[in-house]
This record gives structure tokens, sequence and C-alpha cells, in this order.
């Protein structure tokens, strides 16, 4: 499994929300408190992806070593701020390859994506989906993973004008029906909203004036983090944010 987040407030650092909080990311990556079977470390790579403050698309940084063992981006991420922020760091499922452009967060445009879990069954259960792509999408995927798929199709939506809500959601189902069992905890955003999908492992929320942070795990002993329950939906403003039931198959 992974860990992700994403933050949309007032500009912060990088390393505020990935590196400096007591259980941060870079301490998931070692040392994460739930990751249901998937692995013990997210060692198989990070990415960080984010929206500089004159409003351009969005900036990726992406590594397929671990988190822990990058010297560029303590520096970098002391010095580069953001309001709205998506990261990740990966543990590969077996027999999934190990390189940059299999760490989310993936990209197109202003959308970043992220995917916590594992596609049951790869690749023959979700063989029929794939399928129903474009093929110069699946010849253009950033890796041969569950997760780079997983963004296609929820691309293909985006592209086709499907409300981003409704695009991960309807992926979701897709997924979930044609492999029993997967873990498709999703996260999209672009700068300003984020979606999240809860189906199969953890998701919280915390909320403040002004600004919104959903995460794998919470990142500190903040009291205002609140656990979503299993086959939920979330879609989160700085403003605030609202869960709906998803459907899951």
């Amino acid at each position: 499994m992974c860990r992700h987040l994403a933050y949309v407030g007032p500009l912060v650092t990088l390393g505020a929300v990935l590196l400096d909080p007591p259980h941060s990311l870079l301490r998931q990556s070692w040392a994460p408190r739930d990751m249901r079977g998937g692995g013990t470390v997210n060692a198989d790579g990070f990415g960080v992806g984010w929206y500089p403050p004159d409003g351009g698309p969005p900036i990726r940084y992406r590594r397929g070593t671990p988190i822990w063992s990058d010297a560029t981006l303590p520096e970098l991420a002391a010095v580069t701020t953001s309001g709205a922020v998506l990261a990740a760091v990966r543990s590969a499922t077996v027999g999934m390859p190990v390189l940059d452009t299999a760490a989310a967060p993936f990209a197109e445009g202003r959308w970043l994506f992220s995917h916590n879990g594992v596609v049951r069954g790869w690749p023959d259960s979700v063989a029929g989906l794939a399928g129903g792509l474009p093929v110069r999408d699946l010849l253009t995927l950033d890796a041969p993973t569950d997760s780079a798929l997983l963004w296609a199709l929820v691309r293909h939506r985006l592209r086709a004008g499907v409300e981003p809500a409704r695009a991960v959601a309807e992926t979701v189902a897709a997924v979930a029906a044609a492999a029993p069992g997967s873990w498709l905890n999703l996260l999209l955003t672009d700068g300003h909203t984020v979606v999240a999908s809860v189906a199969g492992h953890a998701l919280s929320v915390r909320q403040r004036p002004g600004e919104v942070l959903l995460a794998s795990e919470p990142y500190d002993d903040d009291p205002g983090w609140q656990a979503v329950p299993d086959g939920r939906l979330v879609v989160a403003t700085a403003a605030g944010a609202r869960t709906d039931a998803l459907a899951t198959g």
C-alpha cells in the first residue's frame, strides 16, 4: 500500500506538509501505523505535486527511491510555498516496477491524482476496462501499474466532461465490480477542490478555517482529525468538506 495526502489552504512550505509534522509522510515511509497487511514500509518511491502561487499548472517532483534517501527534497521543501499540495509515499505491489514514473502524483493539465490500495487479480481482472480506453492512453501510461491505469480511467472520464466527484465514483464502482476486494482509495485535485474515495483503506480529514487536509494517516495529534468511514466519497475545499455514499459494486 501507500500513504498519501492532499492540502488546500493558505500558503505553506512543502516542508510544513511533508516533513515537519511528528508523523509526517517522511515518518510514514518507514513507520506507518496502518498498512493493513499491504507491506511494512513505503520505500518504493515518493512524489509531491504543488500548485505555484502565481496560478500556473502544478509542478511535480517524483522519485523511485525512498523519500528518506533524497538529499534534494529537504532543501526544495524548505523554500517552496503553495496553497495546494498532493503527495504520496509508495509501497509497490509485488510484481510491479519501482521507477520514478510509477510514483504518484499522476498529472494532466491542472489535475493531480494518487491511489492508495491495490487492484485484485491484476492485470486480468481489469483487462476489459482497460480495453475501453483509447489505445494511445494505454501505450503512454506512466507505468505498467494498477495506479497508473486507475488514473487513465479517471482521466478518460474527466476528458469527456464528467464532473470530478462522479469521475472518481464511477471509476471506483467499475473497478470494484471487475476486481472484487480491491482497495481503491483515490485522491484527485485541481488545486481548489479535492475528491477522495475511501474504499478498503483509511482516510482522515482535518478542517480548519480556510483550509482542509486529507491524509491516509493523521500526521499529528490534533484532535480535529476525523476518520472517514469506509464506503464514502469526500469532496473538500478550503471552505469545508462533505461526504457522500460511495457505490463499490
